[in-house]
Parts: C-alpha cells; structure tokens; sequence
C-alpha cells in the first residue's frame, strides 16, 4: 500500500512538471494554409495576409524585349582584335626590368618592360657613325663651294662631294629608321636599352616575360597582350538554316550564367562566309557591349538573334499553365490578389517564351507558384476555365 501511493505521488509530480514546462515553452504557431476570398471574377483569386500559400509564390515585373529569330545559341566571347595590341620584340635580348604586371591598367607609350639588346646597341652605334659621316662631307661641300668660284677646285671634285654628302645623308636616314622600327613608341633609351611601351590605353591582360628571359622575333607567344576590357566580340555559331536572316546591324541579346538575370547588347558586324563541314554552321562576328567589364575573354554565353518585328514579354515556362488549346499566366495586380490571363505566345524556347498578347511590361507575372494558383481556382470554380 505504502509503494502504491509512492507511485501516485510521482505520478502528481511528473504532471507538475509537464505543466509548466508546457507554460515555461510554449509551442509556436504553424501558419495553416487558408482558404483563399471568394470573388465575382471565377479568373481571380486573393489570399488574406500572412496566407501560408504566400510562401510559395513568387511575381516579378519582366521586361518587353526584341524577339528572337531562334532558340538561344552558343557563343563565345573573344578579344575585340581592334582594341587589342600583342606584343613582342623585334630583336634578340635580355628582360632587365618589367614594369607591367597582369591586370594592370596602363596609359598608351606607358612602359612596360626594359630589354638590354646588343643588336640594339648596334643600331644606335650605326645611327652615331652615319650622323658624323653625313657632318664630315657637309663640311667638305661648304669648303668646296668656296672654292669653287675662284677655280680653287675642279667642278667635277665639287660634284663629287655633293653626291657623297647625299649618299651620307641617306645613310643616315637608313640608321634612324631602323632605330625608329626597333622602338617605335621613341621611349627614353639608356645606352643600349630599349624600351617596350604599349601603343594603345588598356589593361594587361597576358604577360609571358620572366626577369632575365631571353628574348628574341622568333617567339611564339607575345610578350605582353593589352586590350580595352569594355570592347569584345562575340562568336555565335549559327546554324545554316538561319544564316539568312541574319544582316549586319542585327541586334543580339546575350546572357551568361555567371550574371543571371542580366542582359548583354551587341551588333553583328560581320557574317561569316564559310560553312563548317562538321557542325553546318556558320561564325558570325558581332561587337560586344561591356561597359562595366563583367564579361571576359574566352566565356561560353547565350545569344538570341533579334527580330525587327516589336517587342514581347519574355516569362520562364514556370510561368506558363496550359488549359486545353489554351495558355494562362497569373498576374498580380496587387498583393495577394492574382488574376489568370490568357496570353499569345510568339516563340515557345526551352527554357523561356515571349508573350505577344495578354500582358505587358509593367504587369507582375507569378514567375513560381502557377500551377498552385491554378489549382486553387479550379477547386473553387469547380474546374472551370
């Protein structure tokens, strides 16, 4: 009798305790889905605020863009060989100093790297020697022409010191130029040093000398590359069945997966004119925008050929519901009330299509959620379109 009621009293206590520890931690509220308001339209439907169906939908207000020819097509982006100085020596030497590292931006006859060249030197010794030849047998046909009138020398000796001076002259205009070619921006030079600058404004984007490289015309590599960032090219690979409507000037909408959501703008410029074997494509060059530098050389992207035909409403299929031969989207014209539309579509993609009919630029279209809100409405329309 005495553990009986041992039990009964621990029994109490583990009720107590469960009491407040019920009181001390309360459970939190989960949000239960809600039914959504009753409206005259059977197309429209709203959710009270904080609706757990809320959570799952998701509307934004997508832009009207050109239409594409086509599906996206693979490209890729390249330097804008017009914006784009590689360079390299045009004599054999030694790096001594680099000025320039990768990523740098530099200033056009901006150094960027010292090579001690003994052809170099040479070629400054040849540019002296012509320049003291050259005075030498100007001196001489000062002093003839003097002399000249009072038959102090025969005319022919005159003659013959005008023709070495123009031969002298010549020379030295030989040695300059090639003094010229070897540095072409005409940068400071030290002894037999010779500068390599940079011929255009940009930013190192390759560089392939070590300090104490040797050097010489024969490389295969460049030593330096610089290009202006905020000019590329573009590449597309474009099958043979759309060459034709493809002109210069044609707009080109680019996307790349390391920016989403953003948009590239760049012109054809050219088109190519030779048909892959292999692939039955053609390259069509086309400029590039990039006034923030965010594309790089060498990135595979997505590009859409543009129609000249207006613009449409670009939405993911995920915003798409198909109802029988038709095609609905949801907007929302203000929060938690949504409303089915029945839209055109222009182009069907992959991934994406364009709408011409049904909405428009400033509307917010349910981007995640349709099928949910579709759902809804045919529950409480009772499956009516």
């Amino acid at each position: 009798m005495n553990k009986n009621k041992q039990w009964i009293v621990v029994a109490v206590v583990l009720l107590v305790v469960a009491g407040l520890a019920g009181c001390l931690y309360p459970r939190e509220p989960h949000a239960a889905p809600q039914p959504a308001a009753a409206l005259a339209d059977p197309h429209q439907v709203k959710f009270p605020t904080g609706a757990a169906q809320l959570e799952m939908i998701r509307s934004q207000a997508l832009p009207a863009i050109a239409v594409p020819v086509s599906d996206a097509l693979s490209a890729r982006v390249v330097y804008d060989e017009e914006a784009t100085a590689r360079l390299g020596v045009g004599i054999s030497g030694r790096v001594v100093a680099i000025k320039a590292a990768p990523g740098d931006r530099v200033k056009a006859g901006q150094l960027l790297a010292e090579i001690d060249s003994a052809d170099f030197g040479t070629a400054l010794a040849d540019l002296d020697k012509a320049r003291a030849d050259e005075e030498r047998k100007r001196m001489i046909v000062d002093r003839a022409r003097v002399l000249v009138p009072g038959e102090g020398i025969a005319g022919r000796d005159f003659e013959a010191a005008e023709a070495d001076l123009v031969q002298a002259h010549a020379e030295t205009v030989r040695a300059r130029q090639r003094v010229t070619n070897l540095n072409p921006p005409n940068t400071r030079v030290q002894g037999q040093r010779l500068g390599l600058a940079s011929p255009i404004a940009g930013v190192v984007v390759e560089r392939t000398v070590n300090p104490s490289l040797e050097v010489s015309p024969g490389m295969a590599a460049p030593l330096f590359v610089v290009t202006d960032p905020k000019r590329l090219w573009l590449l597309i690979d474009v099958p043979e069945g759309l060459v034709g409507s493809v002109k210069v000037g044609t707009h080109v909408d680019v996307e790349s997966d390391a920016f989403p959501g953003e948009h590239f703008n760049a012109t054809v410029v050219q088109r190519g004119q030779v048909v892959d074997p292999e692939t039955r494509r053609v390259v069509i060059r086309a400029k590039l925008d990039n006034p923030d530098g965010k594309l790089l050389p060498e990135m595979f992207v997505r590009s859409s050929l543009l129609e000249e035909r207006g613009s449409a409403v670009r939405v993911p299929n995920s915003a798409l519901v198909n109802r029988g031969l038709y095609t609905y989207v949801f907007v929302e014209p203000e929060p938690g009330r949504f409303e089915r539309r029945k839209v055109a579509m222009l182009t069907h993609g992959a991934d994406a299509s364009y709408l011409g009919e049904g909405v428009a630029a400033s509307d917010r279209i349910v981007t995640n959620g349709a099928l949910l809100l579709d759902a809804e409405m045919s529950a409480r329309a009772g499956n009516a379109p």
